[in-house]
């Protein structure tokens, strides 16, 4: 059978499958119907290949105090999230950068360099933030759309099963960093408030920890940008829009 021949049969038979695995759900930290490809069960299968792959990569830090304070604030915020049919964990790095991120299924990686600088307030905003993507389902949603399109280049190639799926996850995924959109960092810091609200604390610790990220730029020079930063550069705007969702929130309870 010629190449463009079995590329065709092959889409024909697989259709079926990618249809009939679509499922619609209404996700409340997004506020819409979404229709997925990849389900929770798929979702944290994933996440745990990632979390060992990371854990192997990255160091891990064993500071009691600073596990013992993470755990303790990422479980109040995990309790008041969205999304409540996994388990977060809480991973702590041994990196002085301020920098935390979020892979599907609920691990949330931190750095100790944030976690020094970032008072309790500002610690549960930014754990909001990073849970606010998992219970957006945003890296899953990468994964799907970067599926849908490697799916079919693969099958032009010829490529099968976990061939396709690794070119997937390659191609999303450096060492723990996932790009979003700039929609989806702006809604993960409406969730950090939100999340910050309902666990008691104050949701003004999203925007004095961006002004943080701003003076540490300032004071390392313009070719420095915190990682927290990258995805989304335009700090006043985003403290701007901190302002206001918290006084949206406070108004409308």
């Amino acid at each position: 059978m010629q190449t463009r021949n079995k590329s065709k049969f092959l889409f024909i038979l697989l259709l079926p499958f990618l249809i009939c695995g679509c499922t619609t759900i209404y996700n409340p930290a997004t506020e819409r119907k979404e229709s997925l490809l990849i389900d929770t069960a798929q979702e944290l299968s994933i996440g745990q290949d990632m979390d060992k792959e990371l854990r192997r990569n990255l160091k891990i830090s064993h500071n009691i105090n600073m596990e013992n304070r993470l755990d303790s604030i990422g479980k109040k915020i995990a309790a008041v999230s969205d999304r409540q049919d996994i388990t977060y964990a809480f991973r702590l790095v041994e990196d002085k950068e301020l920098n935390a991120f979020a892979v599907p299924g609920g691990f949330i990686f931190v750095n100790t360099g944030l976690m020094s600088a970032a008072n309790d307030d500002e610690l549960a905003c930014v754990l909001g933030h990073e849970i606010g993507h998992v219970a957006a389902r945003h890296s899953a949603k990468a994964i799907q759309s970067n599926l849908g399109y490697q799916l079919l280049a693969n099958i032009a190639i010829g490529a099968t099963g976990q061939q396709y799926l690794g070119a997937a996850l390659d191609s999303i995924y450096t060492l723990g960093s996932l790009k979003y959109s700039r929609a989806d960092e702006t809604l993960a810091d409406r969730l950090a408030v939100r999340y910050a609200m309902r666990s008691g604390y104050n949701p003004y610790g999203m925007a004095t920890f961006l002004e943080k990220l701003k003076m540490e730029e300032k004071k390392r020079g313009a070719s420095f940008m915190p990682a927290f930063l990258r995805s989304h550069p335009d700090v006043d705007k985003r403290i701007k829009a901190v302002v206001d969702e918290i006084s949206v929130r406070r108004n409308n309870p």
